[in-house]
């Protein structure tokens, strides 16, 4: 195998692997830029296996997006719409808590929420949204929030990230997902979200909720107009944040789905360059101890390749998923987790179910 990786031009990368060294932003750039996608992928193996095994993580979790009335429009979201659209919604609490009744039959250990940046509801309402699904479900462990809509909810309360944090979390806030990062190069956010958290300021908000014992995960949004070396720069970002800090959980490459955005005239993402970031995001992130391969975005077959190439976990059930599909996304709306085992098993890993924070619920051996 050493010769096929040395034949590949990855031989200095190889042996840095080996001795478990951290890999530089040219190794990274050089991983992207080489073809031999099989040469990579075996690398990325290493590190996965190192680090995990053969297990393969997925979790029984229900997606609520509360609202798509948003004020930043970013070019590459077909989520988010001006109050006045006709496409505009906001629920209730009420209707919120319904969501999470409807499904009290299923062992969901996860809700994953989050939404636009709503120009109008005001910060109780968010509280009010907290608590509502304890009422209802008051095990469940709730991933809400991503680093771009706290920063909102500290405007609203008024009080700093920390102080507001700290109020989420007495209302019930479990973790924050990772969502909202897109690039971070100033140029990427300049051209696509000016309106957004700054990917220095999105990187502070993880951090703060890092020192609140709030765990968080972190996402990359990749395939529109972001160079290879600003791919490069935002994992080098988030492995030194994750140096100070320690707080993230895992990293989820997000293919970018052009259909219904201002961005539409782009293509989809190819099936190689979703398996590159996944494998070349396990090689540079070697602080982050999970690496997902989110079939919402990928579809399950690439997901389950993918499990070969770095990732060491396939999201969840998740139910009902709004975001992607309105920009042209043709996966299932929710897998069951039978399917998601016969997944996993069918590539040749032990499926572990798991709640959010990793703990492990069951084996499937």
């Amino acid at each position: 195998m050493r010769k096929f990786i040395e034949q590949a031009g990855l031989g200095s990368i190889l042996d840095k692997v080996e001795a478990g060294e951290r890999l530089s932003g040219a190794d990274g750039l050089q991983l992207f830029q080489n073809d031999n996608i099989l040469a990579i992928g075996y690398l990325a193996n290493l590190v996965r296996e190192r680090l995990n095994g053969n297990k393969a993580y997925f979790i029984y979790n229900q997606h609520i997006n509360y609202s798509n009335i948003c004020t930043n429009l970013c070019k590459f979201c077909a989520f988010g719409k001006d109050k006045e659209s006709a496409l505009a919604y906001e629920m209730s609490v009420a209707e919120v808590k319904d969501k999470v009744r409807q499904r009290l039959d299923e062992p969901i250990t996860e809700i994953h929420m989050v939404g636009g940046i709503h120009p109008d509801l005001p910060f109780s309402y968010y509280l009010d949204l907290l608590r509502g699904i304890k009422e209802v479900r008051p095990e469940v462990h709730i991933q809400a929030f991503t680093c771009v809509e706290i920063a909102h909810l500290a405007t609203l309360a008024d009080q700093s990230v920390d102080e507001t944090l700290a109020i989420l979390k007495e209302a019930g806030l479990g973790s924050i997902p990772g969502g909202g990062a897109e690039v971070f190069a100033p140029r990427i956010r300049q051209l696509t979200c000016e309106r957004k958290l700054t990917g220095q300021d999105w990187i502070k908000v993880a951090q703060a909720a890092h020192r609140q014992g709030l765990y968080t995960n972190a996402t990359m949004l990749y395939g529109h107009i972001e160079t290879l070396e600003e791919r490069i720069e935002h994992l080098e970002a988030l492995r030194q944040a994750q140096d100070e800090t320690g707080g993230f959980l895992a990293f989820i490459p997000l293919a970018f789905h052009p259909k219904n955005t201002e961005m539409s005239s782009l293509s989809r993402t190819s099936g190689i360059d979703d398996l590159k970031n996944i494998a070349v995001a396990r090689l540079m992130l070697d602080n982050f101890p999970h690496i997902k391969a989110y079939w919402v975005m990928i579809g399950p077959k690439m997901a389950q390749v993918a499990l070969s190439f770095g990732a060491d976990d396939m999201d969840g059930t998740v139910k009902e998923e709004v975001i992607t599909h309105m920009a042209g996304a043709d996966t299932d709306q929710a897998i069951g987790s039978d399917t998601l085992i016969r997944l996993i098993k069918e590539a040749g890993r032990t499926p572990i179910e798991r709640g959010t924070l990793y703990d492990v619920i069951e084996s499937h051996n």
